[in-house]
Formats: structure tokens, sequence, C-alpha cells
């Protein structure tokens, strides 16, 4: 054997090896066991002889960690041809826009807005890299590359659009000033600033999350032929503290699964948080690194400069990177403070053989390595890292690259554990900077003690070298599209009016009823292969599984086995083109599958139709955070919660019982919230919503907003549709009938009263209407609340029109006008659902609604014990016209006796 290390480059390159010649023998003995006994043996006795290794305590990385150092040696890394740019530009431009980056927030602390300058000053050169080398817009192809950017460096992306012409002074000096409209968002937010960003990642673990899922619909929508989009690349640039968060590494396993090697982490390992150090007594790169390999990506680290391959030339014995391996995280942070003196004792100090190497460094050589050369702030290194990255080929691979927090920002900055914090430079720290940059400021510029943005000017080399190179790699980035699409054509009205005769005597659910309209909307010819099904493991629940054998399961794999229920009519199918996005037991997982779809229209220019069916408890209380993900990334579609309600689902209890999700959804602006009681409301609110989202969309109507449907799991008789209600089902209430609609016999100058109700419960409001006629002689008008939440929304804006001189009278005093009898309104969850609108309505407003936690019993018993059931609504309705004096209060006591409450 002529070469033990192989042909590919390895860590172990850059490290000396004492005698090659036992190496090779080492090498010919594992290859002779191979040979005579078979890999399977040899595999046994290596993992045997790692085994004895660790028992032995002889300090080796364990099976799926490496050493402490880079994985691609100095040797290795691309020649000056192969770079392919100008480096002395492109530090340059890195200069300027660290310092524009710098002095934004510093400019903006004088209005107590606050602002981060540490993390992009650490990350500066990972961003640049791939700006001027890797990273494609959309002007190719309408889609390029996904950038998922760490929220927090966000400042420098700024700083960049300001360098090349996007930004101007104006804009950098309004930074988190947003509320005079010529603003800059804090963070990555695209509702704020649609045509810079595309993903809002700020919320910690959502980016990484996204991304994985952005990676596999990318691979969805070219395996389903809607688009081809594998040459677009998702990068997702995350901080080393970030991944702490559990959102950030729940999907790790699946991207490997698929093997979505259109994907790469950038991990910024500044070894810092907010706080202070990530592990502080432990080695988050090492941890990361087992973690990734573990989970089957591949993992390239980038932890040391150039200034370091001198050291590692000299560990003849191993000693450095034994003592690299055990240094905490914390102890490298005090290094990069600390004068050489202290590091030749502490660091070099432990080992004779490393008190050896240090006495052929210089002073000088020491501060180098330790306070300036790491492997994240030199873009030869990290561009060896992007370009392993994209020609690695079955599986994603993280780069965990090694920064200093606060790096160029002067030893105020530098690593100290308050930099997150930190908002400001001084002048003499800007003045130091400078310097240290190399950038043409001058000392008068800095007038009044303020720093001074700095540019070389829209036609100096450094802004055409940036625009030649972002031209060549498809224009801008990040950037989002924003012009409009053609309006999808609006599938045929049979779909729709397929439940305007109603059931007869056969009950339906309204879960089944979702569910069979959006199996005659996926036949449709034209919009059909646009919608994604989603649903978390629970498809059988809502019984969707007729759509598996039609529609089939996505699985980039297809299907290798044959299902158990093959000879069944409604098999388990799975299809590389399959349609439907089963995602297992992961709200979390589907909720990123539900936004990458969403907004397919603006991250590919193709109009994807979502529908992500969930029980409802699940949703809005597991998920919300990313539903305001979804909101501010300006998705479009339908969130559907199931089973939904506190007391349709029967025996489940506490935890399953949702008694709040349309409160929670209430608090999101983009929203658009209904609880509908009929198959045909549901129809109606389905067309509506394609409409809006994607056909011919009012003047003045956002499309930009997304649906959630409450349906329930509750057989009942399905009503034929009265005529002319499609207005109010949209706007929010309808009158369902009248007690003389409904054939019901009241004496003359009965008693009356509304019942407003939603969802499940119209049905025990229909009963209290015949109970109330019957055994009590009161008249009442049942009305369906389709959305309590669009009633009181359509009241805010008349109230605040009113506050700009313009006459405009809520929807809900309209539809309400005229009517003299008191109203009682009730649904299935709490009081503050219907209680939204209380305000507005000018009868007499009494509610009802299941407060308090959920319970295991039948949908009876819960709604006795809620007092919303139709007994309980006679009450109520009784004890409310008694108040009037309508009815005597010994009816009150008589009814309440005579119905056990």
């Amino acid at each position: 054997m002529t070469d033990p290390v192989g042909k590919i480059p390895s860590e172990l390159d850059q490290l000396p090896d004492r005698d090659t010649e036992e190496t090779a023998e080492w090498a010919t003995s594992l290859d002779a066991v191979t040979k005579a006994a078979g890999p399977h043996r040899a595999a046994y006795l290596m993992r045997r002889t790692l085994q004895h290794a660790e028992g032995a305590g002889l300090a080796l990385p364990k099976l799926l960690e490496t050493d402490y150092v880079n994985t691609i040696p100095t040797s290795a890394e691309p020649s000056v041809t192969e770079f392919g740019g100008d480096e002395e530009m492109e530090r340059k431009i890195t200069a300027w826009n660290r310092w524009n980056a710098a002095a934004m927030v510093t400019r903006g602390s004088k209005h107590g807005v606050g602002g981060h300058i540490a993390t992009f000053a650490s990350a500066a050169w990972l961003y640049e890299t791939g700006f001027n080398h890797f990273f494609k817009g959309k002007e190719a192809d309408g889609s390029g590359d996904q950038l998922y950017i760490q929220g927090h460096a966000s400042p420098g992306i700024y700083a960049r659009a300001f360098l090349d012409g996007r930004l101007n002074e104006a804009h950098l000096d309004n930074f988190r000033q947003e509320a005079g409209g010529n603003g800059l968002p804090s963070y990555p937010h695209p509702r704020r600033l649609p045509w810079l960003w595309e993903f809002p990642t700020v919320s910690m673990g959502l980016g990484p999350l996204s991304a994985i899922y952005q990676a596999r619909f990318n691979r969805y929508l070219t395996n389903r032929s809607i688009k081809d989009v594998s040459a677009s690349h998702v990068w997702a640039f995350l901080g080393d503290g970030e991944m702490d968060e559990p959102e950030s590494t729940a999907a790790l396993a699946l991207a490997a699964r698929e093997g979505l090697d259109n994907l790469t982490f950038v991990i910024n390992c500044n070894l810092q948080r907010l706080d202070g150090p990530v592990r502080a007594n432990f080695k988050i790169v090492q941890e990361l690194e087992a973690q990734f390999r573990g989970a089957g990506w591949n993992v390239v680290k980038s932890l040391w400069g150039n200034a370091w391959d001198e050291l590692f030339a000299l560990d003849t014995t191993g000693a450095l990177v034994r003592r690299l391996r055990e240094v905490p995280d914390a102890q490298v942070q005090t290094y990069q403070t600390r004068d050489a003196a202290y590091i030749r004792q502490d660091f070099f100090g432990k080992d004779p053989a490393l008190v050896a190497m240090a006495q052929l460094l210089s002073d000088d050589k020491i501060l180098e390595c330790f306070h300036l050369s790491r492997g994240g702030h030199e873009p030869r290194k990290v561009y060896a890292a992007y370009k392993a990255a994209l020609e690695f080929k079955g599986a994603p691979t993280v780069i965990l690259a090694q920064t200093v927090k606060g790096f160029t920002l002067g030893e105020g900055f530098a690593s100290k554990n308050a930099n997150h914090q930190m908002k400001k430079l001084t002048t003499d720290e800007f003045k130091n900077m400078r310097d240290l940059l190399e950038l043409p400021i001058s000392d008068a510029q800095f007038v009044d003690g303020q720093v001074p943005y700095g540019h070389p000017g829209a036609d100096s080399p450094e802004v055409r070298y940036l625009q030649e190179r972002r031209a060549a790699l498809g224009g801008p980035a990040p950037a989002r599209r924003t012009h409009p699409l053609a309006p999808l054509p609006a599938p045929a009205d049979k779909a729709f009016a397929a439940f305007d005769k109603g059931s007869g005597s056969q009950s339906m659910a309204t879960t089944m009823a979702f569910v069979r309209l959006m199996k005659d909307l996926i036949r449709d010819k034209e919009t059909g292969k646009r919608w994604v099904p989603i649903v978390p493991d629970e498809a059988r629940t809502f019984g969707m599984e007729s759509l598996f054998p039609s529609l089939g399961i996505y699985s980039p794999k297809g299907q290798t086995y044959e299902p158990v229920d093959r000879d069944q009519l409604m098999y388990y199918k799975e299809a590389v083109n399959g349609q439907i996005l089963n995602e297992g037991i992961t709200e979390a997982g589907s909720m990123a599958d539900f936004i990458a779809a969403s907004t397919a229209y603006s991250t590919h220019g193709e109009a994807m139709i979502p529908f992500y069916i969930f029980y409802s408890m699940f949703g809005w209380q597991r998920t919300a955070d990313q539903m305001w993900q979804l909101g501010d990334q300006l998705g479009r579609g339908f969130l559907v919660g199931a089973t939904a309600g506190r007391t349709t689902l029967t025996g489940e209890g506490l935890q399953h019982a949702d008694g709040h999700s349309p409160v929670i959804a209430a608090t999101n602006p983009a929203a658009l919230t209904y609880d509908p009681a009929f198959a045909y409301e549901v129809a109606v609110i389905v067309k509506e919503g394609l409409r809006r989202m994607y056909g011919e969309a009012a003047e003045g109507e956002d499309q930009n907003v997304f649906y959630y449907l409450t349906v329930y799991n509750e057989p009942m008789p399905q009503p034929a549709k009265p005529s002319g209600i499609d207005e109010g089902i949209v706007k929010g209430l309808y009158r369902f009938n009248t007690a003389e609609s409904a054939g019901l016999d009241l004496p003359a100058n009965a008693s009356r009263i509304q019942l407003l109700s939603s969802g499940t419960a119209i049905h025990w409001a229909l009963e209290a209407q015949k109970l109330l006629a019957a055994e009590w002689g009161v008249g009442a008008d049942v009305w369906s609340a389709t959305s309590w939440t669009e009633l009181r929304r359509d009241a805010l804006e008349a109230d605040a029109a009113l506050l700009r001189g313009e006459e405009q009278v809520p929807y809900v005093r309209k539809a309400l006008e005229g009517i003299e009898s008191p109203v009682l309104a009730v649904s299935d969850y709490m009081r503050q659902v219907p209680d939204q609108i209380a305000q507005w309505v000018e009868q007499d407003w009494s509610s009802l609604g299941a407060d308090g936690f959920g319970l295991s019993d039948t949908r009876d018993a819960a709604r006795r014990h809620f007092g919303v059931d139709a007994q309980s609504i006679v009450v109520a309705a009784l004890a409310q016209l008694a108040r009037r004096g309508e009815v005597s209060a010994s009816a009150v006591k008589e009814a309440r006796e005579r119905y056990g409450l």
C-alpha cells in the first residue's frame, strides 16, 4: 500500500506523521484481513481496537467526532486560479460592509432603538464569500438560491445593499424606525421589506427547521413536475447558541434520510450566545459534529486560519491536537482577550511538548493564532468549505465555522460576554476600526462626534466588482419577487354547489365535508395539481385515507416495499410524484411544509395551494410561533383545525379539548378565522379564500393572508343552503332561520331572543329554539356566526374610519339592525370567542361558552358540564328575558329544576 491516507483530502493530512512506514504497515494489515476474512471481520477488529483504546484511557476522538482541526487542510484549498476572484477587492468590500453595519446600529442608538453589531462582525466572511461566489440570484430561473439569514446579522446585509445601491443613507438612518414608512425592519421580515427579505428567521430555531423543509419542498416541486428547481440550493446561516432550540435539530434526520444535498447549514461557531459561552465547560463544535454526523449529515469543520499551519507542522507528538480537544470553549474565549504570557502559561504550559513548541514561537505569532486566526475569518477557507458542500452528494452538509464574536470591533467588543447587548462604539473605537480595516475615512468626517457612513462611490472599483459578481450569479441577493402572478383559474362551481342541497337524512361531519370538497377540487384539470395536502400522521382520523391511492404520499424513494394493505381499495401508496405530504408525528414539520408551499408563489413563481389539517388543539397552541412566521413570510393557504371545539372529541380529555384556538388565531392579523357550522358554509369560505388569495382580488384587498377553518368530527344532518347568504357567510354572520320559518307554534306577542352560534353549537341552538317555543312560548331566531373574528375586525375598521371622519357602520350592527330582542351567543369555545363583538352589539348581550379545562366524557355530559347544551341555552335565554321583565323569574327556576341544572 503506497498511499495509506487515500486520495481524498483528510484532516489528518495537515498533521505530521512521524513514522509513515508504521502507518503503512497498519493499513496493509487491515487490507490483508479484509482480503482474507472479509470486510465484516476487518470492521469488527477496528471497532474492538477502538473500544480497547477507549477502555485503556487513550485519548481518541469518538467515532462521531474528528480532531479539533479543519476538515479541509490548507493544501486542499483552492488556488488563486480556482478561487476565481480578486481577494484584495473582496477585502475592501467586506471592510466597507463591516463599517456601515456598525455605523448604522451606533447612529440608531441615540434613538434608543437598539441593534446588534457583534454577530455580523463575526460572520462577515461567511456571508461575503457566499455573495461573491456562490449564492445564486433569481434573474436566471426565477428561483435562485434560498438564503436563511441569521436575524442578528441583518445590519451587515443592509450594509451590502447600501454599497450596491439598493439602499441609501436615509434608509440606514431609519434602521428599526419603520413607523414613518421609509424604515428598515430590525430583522429579516418579508412583510415589512418584501422586496429584500424572503424568510423571517429571528425567532430562533424556526430558520433551520424551515430551511430543511424548503429544501425538501424544492424536491417535491421538481418530482411532481411543477417546476424544475434542482439548481436551487438552500443556505441556512445559524448561530451555535441557536442550536439549543429543539426546532433547530428537529428535522436533521429527515434531511439526511431524504438525501437533501441541496441544503447547507452554515453554523457561525463564535462560541457565544446572548449571555455568555454556548458550552462554557465543553466544546460546542464537537457536540454539533457528533449530532450532525449521527443524523447522517456531511460535516465540514473550518476552525483555524492559516497562521495555525506552522503550529500543526511542529506537532510531531500530537500534544497540540490533544490540548485543543481538551480546552473548553470558555477558556478559548478567555485566550482571545489575554496576552501572550498568559497563553504560554495556561495553554502551552500543560505539556512539556507544548512548552518546547512555544519556545519556538514569538509572542506576535501566539497572539496572531489565538486572537485573529479563525477559519471563519479567512475567505479562502470559507470558499473551500462552501465548494466542498456543493460537491458533496447524497446528504446535506453542515459547515462548522469558528469565529470570534465582535471580530474587528476592538478590544471592548471581541469575545466579551456582554457584546450581544452592546449597541454602539465610541468615536475612538471607530477610528481604531477604521485603521484596522484600512478605510479612507478622515477624522474630519466625524461631525459632532457622529460616525459617518462610508461609501467608495457608485462607480468605484469596489461597487463595480460587487455588481459584476452578482450579475454573474443571477442578480441581487437576498431578493424577493413581489410581482403579481396571473390569477389561477377558479374551479368549476360544481364542486362548491355539491353541498347546496344538504345531506338529507344522512349525517355528515364538517370535517368530512371539507375532505370531500378537497377531493373534488384536486380533480380540477387546471388547478388540481397545485393543491398540497399536508397532514401530521392523522389522515385516517380525518377521513383522508381515500386520498392515498389516488394522490399518493410523497416520498423521494417511491415505494420500495409491498404495503400490507395492498389488496384493499384505500391502500397506503407512496410515490416519487405523490401529492400528499404525510409528515409523521410533527406539527412543527407540517407547519414548515405549509410555509414552504404557501410562499412558492414568491420563492419560485409558482402558486401552490396548501391545506394543512390537524387536531385544532395541536395547531395554534403548539405551533403559533410558526403561524406568525407564516404571516410574516406572506404565506397563503388553508389551515384546518379538525376535531375542533372543547366538547366534540369524545373521551379524549384535557389536552385534546380545544376551547381557545380561535382566540389565539384572532391575535394574528394575517389569519382569517372561520368556525363554519354547515357543509355549505365550508364550501363558500373555501371558494372565497381561493378567489382572494389566488384569483382576482378586489381593490385594496390584501392577498397575503391565510385562512383558519375549524371543522368538527360530529356527524350531523346538513341542511340545504338558504338563498342570499354568501355575503353573510364571508363577513361572519347571517340569520339561518326564525322561529316562524322553522315552523314553530308561538303564542301571540311571544317574547323573542336572538341566538347567535358558531360551528357545532348551532345544533344546540336549534334544539333550544324548539324547546323555547314548545315549553316556554318564547320565539328564538337562530343566527350562524361563521367568524366572530372577522366581525370584530370589521368593527374595529369602522371605529378607525370614524376617527378619520368617515361614516362607517360595523357589519354586525347592520345585520342586527332593527331588532329589539336580546342576543345570546354560544360556541364550543370559551366565552371570550363570541365576546369579541359584544361592544358593537346594540342589543342586550349575553354569552355562553366552554370555559375551563377540558375533560374526558361523552359529548352530552361535557356540554352539560360546561353549561352549553340546549337545556342550558334555554335557561340562559329565560334568565336574560326575565331580567328585562319579559318572562317571570319563576320560569327560570322551573326550567333549572325541569332540566336538572
